[in-house]
C-alpha cells in the first residue's frame, strides 16, 4: 500500500479547496443564471479558441456534487469533486499529463518513447491512459498484492505490466526507489490556498499504517503499528491502496495543514457501503476514507460550514478485495451497519 506521494487525502484536501475558490470565482463571474450578459453578446466577440488536444482536453472540469446523505446528517455542505469521472477514472489523471507534457517539454521523453512508472495502481493506470495521447508507450511496476484488476486494467491499455514483491520503502528493492518514481515533486502546494482565500482550512485523514497523522498531531512520523511490532507489507497493515506514507515529500514539508483524522479500515469500508446504498456513489477506498474524514471534520466544526472533498476513483478497479465478501471476511471487515454509527466510537 507504499505511496510514493503524501496521503492521497491530503493531496484532497489541497485540490478540492481550489475546486471550492474556481467554483465561487466562476459564479462570481457569470452570475449564476442572473448575468446581465445575454448569449448573443458573446456572439458578437467570438474568442479564438486553443487548438482542441482529443483526449487530454477531456481530463480536468470534473463535477463537483453534493453528498446529499452526509450533508442531511452533518448539517454541514459536504461536496466532493467528482475525479472518478476523468477519463482515465481517477484524479491522478490531472498528475499523469503534467509529468508526460513537463517530460516532454525538457527533452526527457520524446515521442514514440517510453514512460516508465512505478506505482500502486491509480498513477500508473492514468499514465497508461494518457501516454498513447502524446505518442508514447507506457511500462509499469507494481507490487504483485495489489488488486487484480488493476494489473488487468493496465494490461488492457496496452502497457507492459511487471510485478514485483512487495517491500518496505526504505528497500532497495522497492518499486518507488529502484524505478525513479518522479511524483514527490508534482502534488500541490498546500501554501498556495491560504494565498487565495486565509479562510481556508486543509485537513488530511491517514490510514492504518501511515505516519502522517502523528507528524501533523504530535510533530513526529510515527505510528502504532512500530510500537507493537506488526509492521507488515509495505509497511503497511491496511486494505486501502495508494494513500500513507510513512516519509516526508518536499511539498509535504512546505504545507500548511490544520489538523488530521485517523480513519481504519473498517471505517472505509462501512462508509463505501453508505454512500452506494444512500447516494448510489460506488467509491474506491481512498475516496471512502476521505469522506470518513470529511464527516468528522464536520462533526468537529458543526453545522454550516462547506466541506469539500476528493472522490480519487470508483469502485471498478476495487473488486476483488475492497468489494470482495470473501476477502473482507477473511479480516473482519464485512459491514454491517446501517447508518453512520460506525464513525461514532
Amino acid at each position: 500500500m507504499a505511496s510514493p506521494v503524501p496521503s492521497a487525502a491530503a493531496a484532497a484536501a489541497a485540490a478540492v479547496a481550489v475546486a471550492a475558490f474556481s467554483l465561487a470565482l466562476y459564479v462570481g463571474l457569470y452570475g449564476g443564471g442572473s448575468s446581465p450578459f445575454k448569449l448573443s453578446w458573446w456572439r458578437r466577440f467570438p474568442r479564438k479558441r486553443p487548438p482542441r488536444r482529443g483526449l487530454v482536453d477531456a481530463v480536468g472540469n470534473t463535477p463537483l456534487i453534493r453528498i446529499n446523505s452526509l450533508s442531511d446528517a452533518t448539517g454541514c455542505e459536504i461536496l466532493g469533486k467528482a475525479e472518478f469521472l476523468n477519463p482515465g477514472g481517477s484524479v491522478k489523471d490531472r498528475v499523469a499529463v503534467k509529468i508526460i507534457e513537463e517530460a516532454l517539454e525538457s527533452g526527457d521523453l520524446a515521442q514514440g518513447g517510453i514512460v516508465i512508472e512505478g506505482s500502486a495502481g491509480s498513477t500508473a493506470i492514468s499514465l497508461a491512459t494518457m501516454a498513447p495521447a502524446y505518442g508514447c508507450k507506457c511500462h509499469v511496476v507494481i507490487p504483485d498484492d495489489v488488486a487484480i484488476e488493476k494489473s488487468q486494467i493496465l494490461e488492457a491499455l496496452g502497457a507492459t505490466v511487471e510485478r514485483v514483491r512487495p517491500v518496505s520503502i526504505t528497500h532497495k528493492d522497492h518499486f518507488v526507489l529502484k524505478y525513479g518514481n518522479r511524483l514527490q515533486g508534482i502534488f500541490m502546494d498546500l501554501l498556495l490556498l491560504q494565498d487565495k482565500n486565509p479562510d481556508i482550512k486543509c485537513f488530511l485523514v491517514d490510514p492504518p499504517g501511515s505516519g502522517l497523522f502523528n507528524k501533523v498531531t504530535r510533530g513526529v512520523m510515527y505510528t502504532r503499528e512500530e510500537a507493537e511490532g506488526k509492521r507488515l507489507k509495505n509497511p503497511f497493515d491496511t486494505i486501502t491502496e495508494g494513500i500513507g506514507i510513512n516519509r516526508l515529500t518536499r511539498n509535504f514539508l512546505l504545507a500548511k495543514l490544520d489538523g488530521a483524522y485517523r480513519g481504519t479500515d473498517k471505517e472505509a469500508v462501512e462508509m463505501s457501503r453508505f454512500l452506494l446504498r444512500n447516494d448510489g456513489l460506488f467509491l474506491g477506498s481512498s475516496s471512502a476514507m476521505n469522506c470518513v474524514g470529511a464527516v468528522r471534520l464536520a462533526r468537529e466544526l458543526g453545522p454550516g460550514h462547506t466541506i469539500v472533498t476528493i472522490l480519487c476513483d470508483s469502485g471498478m478497479r476495487h473488486l476483488s478485495k475492497f468489494y470482495s465478501p470473501h476477502y473482507l471476511s477473511d479480516y473482519g471487515l464485512l459491514p454491517s451497519a446501517s447508518g453512520l454509527e460506525f464513525l461514532d466510537s
